[in-house]
């Protein structure tokens, strides 16, 4: 449970916290005599645990993984014990503060040259805030970028090239459904916005609630606008880009306006106390079938878990739906990357770990510690026989290409009062409309604090 809540609060903070981009930092390589260390290290042909041929090391060497420690690392390390196994490569973990402390601290490790081998760290806009050209290991062409699904390659790239592979599982920003109520009223899980709305209907003239709201934890409340990414970029594949430098706009780009009005017309499906309950309740709802949909992160698959565990195959998922079906897409949280540092001394050894940890095999073995919260992005890896249900649901959305990363992976810019600007949307206080203009303020405000060209 504490490692649910922590999970929690750092996905709560990735919502509604202003992303941290300073000014290029100065690094510090190390020394040519340090480099010669890792070419003197000697390998023998060993065989490895699942019969084939692999490289070990004649002596052990031993990497160092800075990770911040809200991370659960008990997937990580059962992997990075196998990679010790396989090829004597110890991983030491070296955790640093969440926040904006660990992020300091990870940007001054770069400035003097003093980072780890290994660096685990949010992909997406605040990866590239560290100028990872500049510090990390380019692995576009590494074998194991291969297994790495295309959709994640945008969140650790700058200028073509490939800068980390994926920790681990994603997370989908989407709609939970009750399962249970769902076959009792009949009804499918919706292609198309229409025929949502269609379900709400039923589903309110049974006397239940159709969409949960949750506006007490106003966080939740950006879950609609966010979750709708993936069908904004099928309709206007450029927009994160021209959002970024000031060329696109919420309240003038139809696709993303459309994302506001999705989160109006929910009003009045959803339950009466909507501004006064917590998302803790909003997940009571869902499992005793009060509440029948809520729009919200599948980290809540793993908190229901935690506090309903017979509860949690009636929980399904469904991306939120587009107004035509060939242009639903699931909007997909990215896994964190882990990144390769330069200058480090065991460059070669990195590679290896990374080569294995970044693998199907690799995934299987996380998954036998830390179930997965969204399908894996290495191709090939599959998911454990004991995943949760909602997850398995959303494996088609990977497996056909519909689905696109959130926008705050693809551009920098995510506006702080967005929570406040979806519950007078939501409450239907102010329309989408003029909030959505609110919103291009208020991100124009934060695009000239952080400098962003073109501002």
């Amino acid at each position: 449970m504490a490692q649910q809540t922590k999970k929690t609060k750092r996905t709560i903070l990735a919502l509604t916290g202003a992303l941290l981009v300073t000014s290029a930092l100065t690094a510090c390589g190390s020394s040519k005599e340090e480099d010669t260390k890792t070419t003197t290290t000697t390998e023998t042909s060993t065989t490895a645990t699942d019969g084939t041929t692999s490289e070990r090391y004649a002596e052990p060497v031993t990497l160092k993984l800075m990770i911040d420690n809200q991370t659960s690392t008990e997937g990580i390390k059962a992997v990075a014990d196998e990679i010790e196994k396989r090829y004597n490569i110890k991983t030491e973990f070296d955790l640093r503060p969440g926040g904006d402390e660990g992020d300091n601290l990870v940007k001054t490790r770069l400035a003097t040259g003093d980072m780890d081998d290994l660096s685990f760290y949010n992909s997406g806009s605040l990866f590239k805030a560290l100028k990872p050209e500049k510090y990390f290991l380019d692995v576009t062409n590494e074998p194991f970028m291969q297994n790495v699904m295309d959709s994640f390659l945008p969140t650790v790239s700058v200028d073509g090239k490939v800068y980390a592979a994926p920790s681990g599982a994603s997370q989908a920003g989407a709609w939970l459904y009750n399962k249970k109520v769902y076959a009792d009223l009949g009804l499918s899980v919706p292609k198309t916005w229409d025929e949502l709305k269609a379900n709400n209907e039923k589903i309110k003239a049974a006397g239940k609630t159709a969409v949960i709201g949750s506006y007490k934890d106003s966080w939740t409340s950006q879950l609609i606008v966010l979750a709708d990414y993936a069908n904004v970029q099928a309709e206007a594949p450029t927009f994160a880009d021209d959002f970024t430098n000031n060329k696109a706009k919420f309240a003038d780009t139809p696709a993303a306006l459309r994302s506001f009005q999705k989160l109006s017309e929910m009003q009045p499906y959803m339950n009466k106390d909507y501004l006064a309950t917590t998302y803790d309740q909003a997940l009571k709802m869902l499992v005793d079938g009060t509440g029948v949909q809520y729009p919200m992160l599948t980290f809540a698959l793993s908190n229901i878990y935690a506090t309903y565990p017979d509860a949690i195959d009636n929980i399904g998922v469904f991306a939120q739906p587009a107004d035509s079906a060939d242009k639903t897409a699931l909007t997909v949280w990215m896994p964190a990357a882990i990144s390769i540092y330069k200058d480090g001394k065991n460059v070669e050894a990195a590679k290896k770990w990374l080569n294995f940890f970044a693998s199907p095999e690799g995934m299987a073995i996380q998954a036998t510690k830390a179930k997965p919260e969204g399908p894996y992005v290495i191709k090939g890896a599959q998911l454990p026989d004991d995943a949760y249900a909602g997850v398995k649901e959303m494996l088609p959305y990977f497996d056909n290409g519909n689905n696109a990363p959130a926008l705050e992976f693809l551009s920098p810019l995510k506006g702080p009062n967005l929570p406040q600007l979806t519950v007078e949307v939501g409450a239907g206080m102010k329309s989408a409309e003029d909030n959505a203009k609110a919103y291009d303020k208020d991100v124009e405000k934060q695009a000239k604090q952080l400098g962003i060209e073109g501002w």
